[in-house]
Order: structure tokens, then sequence, then C-alpha cells
């Protein structure tokens, strides 16, 4: 990464409350071919979410706490805080001055941006603007959020502006947070109804709803120069798994998430 840091543009989506085997299964099936492209290999890889619910989740991610491989460490990480001691920094770490990876950039010379999604980036509250803080830029709008069903085309509309209203020598780090995956999603699947609620059917909808409209992202973040970009969960959700509902618990089905990195090459299409 210090190779790639002051060189490329860097894009960093979380697919809020994704599950792994929901995004698995239809990268298999061939439901979700924009992202089934980019992916090494054509599949997610499976990895640990640093937290079960999406501010905790956050928190760690900024700091540089990707998403961790579902095997024994230590795994090198992509980026660090510096501090005596950490076994994941390795030679090809980034390692970023400060507390959070975001200020860290900002530091090297990046416009860092957030669009937000859920509420934690909302902005209407103390709570909803800790995270949108730590950026020199932070949008949120309703469209953006979880009861939009047009939320991701909305977020993108955005991110084109922004990309298009920057100085082209000023590197780039844009964070996504995407609401579509997150409960309600119901809207997302053919002939469901509010009455009958989220379903991992309609979480499902809601990942082929974004996998349609990623291409436009990857397209504007790649249309100045090369981009490194980071697509993953933050935690997944239970939808009836042993019992349990939601997140903020410790079941597998949430700690459980998709992950991938990859370049985008400048030109690439949506």
């Amino acid at each position: 990464m210090n190779a790639v840091v002051g060189r490329d543009d860097l894009l960093l989506v979380t697919l809020d409350t994704l599950r792994f085997d929901v995004a698995d299964d239809l990268a298999a099936a061939g439901r979700t071919p924009e992202l089934a492209r980019r992916l090494p290999g054509g599949r997610w890889e499976r990895r640990h979410a640093p937290g079960s619910f999406t501010y905790a989740s956050h928190q760690a991610m900024f700091a540089g706490f990707l998403p961790t491989p579902d095997r024994q460490g230590p795994h090198p990480r992509l980026f660090a805080a510096r501090f005596p001691g950490s076994e994941s920094t390795a030679r090809g770490t980034y390692v970023f001055e400060g507390p959070d990876l975001v200020s860290g950039l900002a530091a090297a010379g990046y416009r860092t941006v957030c669009l937000g999604g859920v509420g934690f980036f909302n902005r209407q509250g103390p709570l909803g603007s800790v995270l949108p803080g730590l950026f020199q830029e932070a949008h949120w709008e309703p469209e953006f959020g979880v009861a939009s069903p047009r939320s991701f085309e909305a977020q993108i509309d955005r991110a084109e502006r922004v990309v298009a209203q920057l100085p082209p020598d000023r590197r780039l780090f844009l964070f996504v947070n995407v609401s579509a995956l997150h409960q309600p999603n119901w809207f997302h699947l053919a002939g469901a109804t509010a009455a009958a609620g989220d379903s991992r059917a309609s979480h499902a909808a809601a990942l082929e709803y974004v996998d349609r409209h990623i291409g436009r992202l990857f397209a504007a973040m790649s249309a100045r120069r090369r981009c490194f970009a980071m697509v993953c969960s933050d935690h997944g959700t239970a939808y009836g798994d042993d019992g349990f509902t939601g997140h903020r618990i410790g079941h597998p089905s949430v700690w459980t998430v998709p992950y991938a990195h990859f370049f985008l090459d400048p030109g690439t299409a949506p």
C-alpha cells in the first residue's frame, strides 16, 4: 500500500449488513455479474467483521482494522496507525500518524469524502455526526437512507458530482456506506409487501439492486486515474437463524462477512 497511497485514488464501499452466505450464493449463481467480474476469481473472500453493528465496525475500519481473514493469523493489514508491538503491521502496510485512516490520508494530500447511508451517518444528532465528522466533506440526505428504494442510485449521483468537481491533480479517498441491504429491504423483492417484512430473499434482491448500479460508481472512481477499491460488509444480520433476528449479536450470520479489494483501471466501463 505504500506504493498505492499517494499515486492512486482510494474507494471504500461498505455494503451495510450484507451476509457472507447470501453474497457468496449470488456470486456463484451469476446473479451479481458486475461485482463478480471485479472480485478476484469471481468470488468473495470469507472474513470476520471487526464489529457486530455499524458504529463499532466502522470505528474499527477507520482505524485500519478491515475485516479479518477467517483463518489463523497474524494477517498483514493494508493500513495501520503507528503504534509499537502491532503484529499485523508489515512491510507493505501503509502506516499513518494519528488515530484514524481518514485523517491520515488527509495529511497525505487526499480529499476525504463520506457518502453516508444508515443512521450513524445522517448528521442529525451527535451520534450520527461522529463518523462523518472524520471526513473533510460528508454528505447525507433522506434519499441515501434505508427507507429509500433508490438509495444507491442517489448516492452514485452524488459521487459522480464529487469526482467531477475535484481538481484533476487532487487525490480522492471516497467512502460510501450503502444502506440498501439494511432493513427495511422488502421493497427490493418483486411482489413483497411491508406486512410480510424482510427476508433472506429480499436481502438478496437488495444486493442484486446494488449490483445493477455499482458499475457507475466504479466508472466514476476510475475516470481520472487508477483506483484501489475495497468492497466489504461491516457485519451481517440474522433472519431467524437459530432463533435470532437482526444484528449486534454474536451469531455467525453477523460476524461472517464478504470482502474483496482490487484495482479499477482508468476508463473502467460501467
